[in-house]
């Protein structure tokens, strides 16, 4: 099944673990409605580039949190190994280790679904999905293993995936950041692209 933007997202059930929390928590993807939700799925804990993308993140989820946005990090290690990679790692590079979810994708089948998981190493590959509040998906990006995602970009994403739900008829141009132009499309546009762009 491919996953595809403006469709509903593929629905999972999974155990995680949570910094802070006593006990391991099942997640739902359909408890998350009304929010936004970021998937990030990653090849392996105790591995090299996944923590200082997972870090980024953490570093910002305060401020992710104010914009009704919910991490959730996934990959094919359990939720046990997760608890032992925040007590061993992870709470050295951020206070308190990851503040969000830590799911485990047993056997890959949530990787599956989105279309990131690879059979041949079992694990699930690089790959960010923005889901809105409705439950369908806004944004797919999947990148090779090598080269580590930016939290930055990310936000800014939210924030134009955000502004465009919430001024219907607009849409956001390249390289937008919040309180930049956009553009109202209409035949008059048509051409002059150009003459309003920055």
């Amino acid at each position: 099944m491919a996953v595809m933007v403006g469709k509903e997202a593929p629905a999972f059930s999974a155990m995680a673990y949570k910094a802070g929390e006593e006990d391991f928590q099942t997640i739902q993807l359909r408890n998350l409605r009304g929010k936004w939700v970021v998937l990030m799925f990653y090849p392996a804990d105790f591995t090299f580039v996944c923590p200082t993308e997972l870090v980024s993140v953490a570093k910002h989820y305060t401020s992710l949190q104010d914009k009704n946005v919910e991490v959730l990090a996934v990959s094919t290690d359990s939720h046990f190994v997760h608890k032992m990679w925040n007590e061993v790692e992870l709470n050295k590079m951020v206070d308190g280790g990851l503040p969000f979810p830590m799911l485990y994708d047993a056997g890959g089948r949530i990787g599956s679904d989105y279309g990131v998981f690879d059979p041949e190493s079992a694990m699930d590959g690089r790959g960010t999905f923005l889901i809105d509040p409705d439950g369908l998906l806004q944004s797919v990006m999947i990148t090779s293993p090598g080269v580590g995602r930016s939290a930055k970009e990310l936000i800014r994403q939210i924030d134009a995936y955000q502004y465009a739900r919430e001024n219907t008829g607009q849409v956001v141009p390249a390289d937008w950041e919040a309180g930049g132009k956009v553009l109202d499309p209409s035949l008059s546009l048509v051409g002059h692209v150009c003459e309003v762009s920055e």
